[in-house]
C-alpha cells in the first residue's frame, strides 16, 4: 500500500517538474530547478525501497534516498541564503557541495560494507515491503554531518530575523517549513522506530507549493528579470511591484534613488506615507498594462525619468506585474532646458521680425488705402471708420454668441477691413468722383473692385502670411457686396453661401455710408439709418446680425458722434 503511495507521489514530483520544463521560463531558478529535478530521484529511491524484494534492492535504494539529507539540503540550504539576498562566494558553495557529495560518496562505496549498515533484511507485510536494517559504526558520521546541516540553516535562519531586509518571507517559510518538518519527521522516525516514512509526500507537497511559488520567486529574483548586467553595473535603477501594489524586489541602483527600499519588506506594500509610495504608486496608476508609459520628476534637485511596463517570467506567460526602470535624467534635462532657451530665443526673434514684417505690411495697405481715398473724394475717412466700427459689431456678436467667431477669426476680420476696397485703384477717377448716378456701364466698371480687391489681397499677402489670415482678407475684399437674397456681386452668392466675415463687413460698409457726408448727400440720422438697415435684414443683410446690429447700435452712434465732433 505504501509503495503504491510513493508511486503516486514519485509522479506527482514527475508532472510537477515536466510543468516547470514545459513553461518556457527565459530563466530559470538553479536552486529550485534543482530540487525540481532530484525530488523525483529521491522518490524512486524511496518506491524501490518500499517495492523491493531483495536486499540488493534496498541498498540501491538507500543510496538514492541518500542524496535528500546530502544534496537536496545543501540545495535547499543556499537557496535560503539566495532568498534573503545573500549569495556566498564560490569557494563557499564549493566546501558545501564538495562536502555533501563526498558524504554521499563515502555512503555508496561502503553501503554493502558493514560500515554505515551491518545488515539489510528484506520483510514483507501487509502494507507493503519493509527493510529491517542494522546500523554501522559509520552512521554516526551521518548523523554528525546532519546536525551541522541543522546548526547552518539554524544560523541562516537567524541572519534572516536579524537582517529584516527586502526579501521574501513567503519563500523563506516555504523552504524552512520544508527542512524543518524534514527533520522533525527523519528524528521522530530514529527514536520511534516508525517502519514507514512521511517524509516522500512532505517533498511531494513542498514540491508542489514551489512549483505554484515558483513564478513569485523569479519576480523576486531582479535578474530573474533583467539581464545580471544591468541589474548590477546599470546606472539604471529597477523597482518591481505586483499587480496588487506588493513590492517584489529591486536592484542596488534602486536604493540611490530611493534609500527607503533597503528597510522595505518584500511580498508587502510600500511603506505608508513614504515618499517612496507616494511617487511610484502614481507611476503605477499613470499605467493601463499597455506598452510602456514614461513619467518625469524631481527628486532632492535631481530630475529623474521612470518607465513603467507590465513583465513576465516566461515567454508566453502572463503578466505578473510592473517592472519601473528609474533612471538620472539631470544631464538630459540641463540639455532640453538649454535647447528649450535656445528655442524661446529664436521664437522671440522670430515674432519680432513677423510683427516687423506685419507692420511693413499694414502700413503698405494703409498707404494703398489712403492713396484710393485721396482720389476717391466721395469717401473720405471710409476705410478708417470701418475698421474701427467692424470691431464693435465683432465685439457684440461674440458677446451673444450668435456666430462662431473666436478671437482669432475676430482679429483677422479686423485686421482685412482695411483691405475691402484696394481694387478701386482700377478704377477711373472720372468714375470713382462722379457726383451723380453712376450709368449702367460706369457701375460695371465699378461693380469690378472688388474681385481686384480680392486678387491683390492674394498678390500681397499670399506665401507670407498665415493661411487663416489671408483666407479671411481675400473672403472680406471680394465678397462684401453680396447680398443675403443672391442679388449681390460679383458671384451672386445667397444666404450662407456668403462667408461671415464679408456678411460683417457688408453691415459696416453700408452703415458709414449711410451715416457720413459724402459730396454728392449729406449725413443721414442715426433713427433713419438704423430703420434701413433693420428693413435689409433678410434681404441685404444676414436676418441672424439684426440683434448684434441693434445690440451695438448705441456704441456706434457714440462713435460717430465723437468723430464727427473731433473733425470740427
Amino acid at each position: 500500500m505504501f509503495a503504491i503511495a510513493y508511486g503516486i507521489a514519485l509522479l506527482v514530483s514527475i508532472f510537477v517538474w515536466l510543468y516547470i520544463a514545459v513553461k518556457q521560463y527565459d530563466k530559470v531558478d538553479p536552486y529550485c530547478y534543482a530540487v525540481f529535478i532530484l525530488v523525483p530521484f529521491v522518490l524512486l529511491g524511496y518506491w524501490i525501497k518500499y517495492s523491493a524484494k531483495s536486499s540488493e534492492a534496498v541498498i540501491v535504494s538507500i543510496c538514492m534516498t541518500y542524496a535528500e539529507s546530502t544534496i537536496l539540503l545543501t540545495i535547499l540550504m543556499f537557496a535560503m541564503l539566495r532568498t534573503i539576498g545573500i549569495r556566498p562566494r564560490m569557494w563557499v558553495k564549493l566546501i558545501g557541495y564538495g562536502l555533501a557529495f563526498a558524504h554521499l560518496y563515502l555512503v555508496w562505496v561502503n553501503i554493502d560494507s558493514g560500515m554505515y549498515y551491518k545488515s539489510v533484511t528484506v520483510v514483507r507485510t501487509i502494507e507493503g515491503t519493509i527493510s529491517e536494517i542494522v546500523a554501522g559504526p559509520y552512521l554516526v558520521a551521518h548523523v554528525i554531518y546532519l546536525g551541522l546541516m541543522f546548526a547552518a540553516i539554524i544560523g541562516i535562519l537567524i541572519i534572516a530575523y536579524l537582517k529584516d531586509g527586502t526579501y521574501s518571507r513567503k519563500t523563506l517559510n516555504l523552504y524552512s517549513s520544508a527542512v524543518s518538518l524534514g527533520f522533525v519527521l527523519y528524528a521522530a522516525e530514529c527514536f520511534g522506530d516508525i517502519n514507514f516514512t512521511l517524509r516522500p509526500f512532505l517533498y511531494v507537497i513542498c514540491d508542489v507549493f514551489l512549483a505554484y511559488n515558483y513564478d513569485r520567486v523569479l519576480a523576486h529574483d531582479i535578474s530573474a528579470i533583467i539581464s545580471s548586467q544591468q541589474s548590477e553595473q546599470s546606472a539604471r535603477g529597477y523597482v518591481i511591484i505586483d499587480f496588487n501594489k506588493h513590492f517584489l524586489s529591486c536592484n542596488q541602483k534602486a536604493y540611490e534613488f530611493w534609500p527607503e527600499l533597503k528597510n522595505q519588506r518584500v511580498d508587502e506594500y510600500l511603506q505608508d506615507g513614504s515618499e517612496v509610495a507616494r511617487m511610484l504608486y502614481a507611476i503605477i496608476l499613470s499605467h493601463d498594462k499597455q506598452g510602456i508609459k514614461t513619467k518625469k520628476y524631481k527628486k532632492d534637485g535631481m530630475t529623474c525619468v521612470a518607465d513603467i511596463e507590465t513583465f513576465t517570467v516566461s515567454a508566453k506567460g502572463p503578466s505578473r506585474g510592473y517592472i519601473i526602470d528609474i533612471r538620472d535624467a539631470s544631464e538630459e534635462q540641463r540639455v532640453l532646458d538649454l535647447m528649450q532657451s535656445y528655442n524661446d530665443s529664436l521664437n522671440e526673434q522670430v515674432v519680432s521680425a513677423t510683427e516687423n514684417i506685419r507692420n511693413i505690411q499694414n502700413k503698405i495697405v494703409s498707404g494703398m488705402a489712403g492713396m484710393i481715398e485721396n482720389r476717391d473724394n466721395n469717401t473720405g475717412g471710409h476705410v478708417r471708420r470701418t475698421s474701427d466700427i467692424i470691431k464693435i459689431l465683432i465685439d457684440e456678436i461674440r458677446r451673444q454668441g450668435t456666430m462662431p467667431i473666436d478671437e482669432t477669426f475676430g482679429n483677422d476680420i479686423v485686421r482685412a477691413a482695411p483691405m475691402h476696397d484696394l481694387g478701386k485703384i482700377i478704377v477711373e477717377n472720372s468714375i470713382l468722383n462722379k457726383p451723380g448716378k453712376l450709368t449702367d456701364e460706369e457701375y460695371e466698371i465699378m461693380k469690378m473692385h472688388s474681385t481686384k480687391s480680392g486678387e491683390m489681397v492674394m498678390i500681397l499677402l499670399d506665401g507670407v502670411e498665415e493661411e487663416h489670415f489671408v483666407k479671411t482678407a481675400y473672403h472680406v475684399a471680394r465678397f462684401h457686396h453680396e447680398r443675403w437674397d443672391g442679388r449681390g456681386y460679383p458671384e451672386h452668392l445667397v444666404g450662407t453661401m456668403i462667408p461671415i466675415e464679408a456678411r460683417i463687413m457688408a453691415i459696416v460698409d453700408v452703415y458709414d455710408a449711410l451715416v457720413s457726408k459724402r459730396s454728392y448727400k449729406a449725413p443721414m440720422s442715426f433713427e433713419k439709418a438704423s430703420a434701413i438697415m433693420c428693413e435689409g435684414m433678410g434681404t441685404q443683410f444676414d436676418p441672424n446680425m439684426r440683434a448684434a446690429f441693434l445690440g451695438c447700435r448705441e456704441k456706434l452712434e457714440d462713435y460717430y458722434r465723437q468723430h464727427n465732433e473731433n473733425q470740427k
